[in-house]
């Protein structure tokens, strides 16, 4: 029977069917439900950035309570980052015209978060990195981010949502940390997906590392071919309008840069998100901090609408010496730390971060303006120059408290 069992679940993998690993369980009216990706094909070096729509989510109307996924191979173990880097996975809630799933001319309407970056940037309700293993993000109660509301779905369309995986196999590669920060001469990029060349301070980032790209291999190394999964754990309880508080997220760029414009009497804000940007030795913009050399940057923002602090966590890359989300006064709202692996095994791989700190306050003890004017503070170690790092901060606003 165990025997049986082992043979379908490695069938399921290999027609490359999304699905659930475990029955829906409900635990203190809490449900939880682990999926898998559809396959991701991985070669040594090779990128994979796969955009994955209407993939396996719990149906109804609901209150998301956690999400969390690590990369795992087809026995369901996990991967280490030092074999496949896992660059970001992002979740993004769509509404899609129903029945046109298989249609070449799909037609969904993008459902964003509170965020200021302006098009689609940066509009994921969850999404981590490396430190995924280890970064907590559970809602406490009575909270939770709402989703599958009836009267807020057009007619005609259904709720679906799309899962961005990105992943790096350094397996047999040159340069590690290179191929890792997407340098482009790593892989022999010159010109972005619109055949127009790179600037010449271009030097790499997502660019240069889009799906199906090759990073140097040394010479003359083999590897295999392997598929991998994004294993995903949800949680959620059913919506109750009398019992749970909406929250709204808001991701913050330390890119940004915001600007007033007034025209014709109308006053609007414009923000210009790059996402990534590079630090430099200490030897050119560092600041000594404690025996540590450290590229500090900030930038200042306006939230629109504010409410309570609930939950906050940063987000960088390797290098990175912490990010803190400071309010009115040099408040500070919430700070959030790396950990970084020592070992080998998944989920404490020395020299990547494999965990964030997070921020839990007190229910109402941390409340934000209407537009109060935050400071966002990225820090990284700067006693090496690091490529296409990023500097986010996610936090989850609540208008009232319990």
């Amino acid at each position: 029977m165990i025997q049986w069992c082992l043979c379908l679940l490695m069938l399921l993998l290999a027609n490359n069917i999304p699905h659930s690993e475990a029955t829906s369980r409900s635990e203190n009216k809490i449900k939880s439900a682990v999926f898998l990706s559809p396959k991701l094909t991985f070669g040594p070096g090779v990128v994979v950035n796969k955009l994955l729509y209407n993939v396996d989510f719990p149906k109804g109307h609901i209150a998301i309570k956690s999400f969390n996924g690590e990369l795992v191979d087809e026995a369901g173990n996990s991967v280490p980052l030092h074999e496949t880097y896992l660059h970001h996975w992002v979740l993004e809630r769509y509404y899609q015209l129903k029945d046109s799933a298989n249609s070449s001319n799909v037609t969904r309407i993008q459902v964003k978060n509170s965020g200021l970056c302006e098009g689609s940037f940066l509009r994921q309700y969850f999404g981590l990195g490396s430190e995924t293993r280890k970064t907590e993000t559970h809602i406490p109660d009575p909270y939770g981010i709402e989703a599958g509301n009836p009267a807020e779905i057009p007619y005609g369309y259904e709720e679906i949502w799309m899962l961005n995986v990105h992943g790096i196999d350094t397996r047999g590669v040159e340069n590690t940390l290179g191929c890792t920060e997407c340098w482009c001469d790593l892989y022999n990029v010159t010109e972005n997906i619109n055949g127009q060349p790179l600037s010449p301070n271009y030097k790499g980032g997502l660019l240069c590392c889009n799906d199906g790209k090759q990073c140097r291999l040394r010479k003359n190394y083999k590897g295999a071919i392997r598929n991998l999964y994004l294993r995903y754990t949800v949680k959620w309880v059913d919506w109750d309008s009398k019992n749970i508080i909406p929250l709204n997220i808001y991701i913050f760029d330390i890119t940004d840069t915001e600007r007033v414009n007034n025209t014709s009497g109308i006053i609007s804000i414009q923000h210009n998100c790059q996402i990534e940007y590079d630090v430099q030795t200490c030897n050119a913009t560092g600041v000594a901090r404690k025996k540590r050399c450290i590229d500090a940057k900030t930038t200042s923002l306006t939230i629109p609408t504010g409410g309570y602090l609930i939950y906050g966590v940063g987000h960088q890359h390797a290098g990175g010496a912490g990010t803190t989300l400071y309010g009115k006064h040099g408040r500070v709202l919430c700070s959030s730390l790396p950990t970084y692996g020592k070992g080998k095994e998944a989920g404490n791989e020395a020299g990547y971060i494999v965990g964030m700190s997070t921020c839990y306050p007190k229910p109402g003890s941390v409340k934000i303006a209407d537009g109060e004017k935050l400071v966002v503070e990225s820090n990284y170690n700067s006693t090496q120059e690091h490529i296409g790092v990023m500097g986010l901060f996610y936090i989850l606003v609540a208008d009232r408290i319990a």
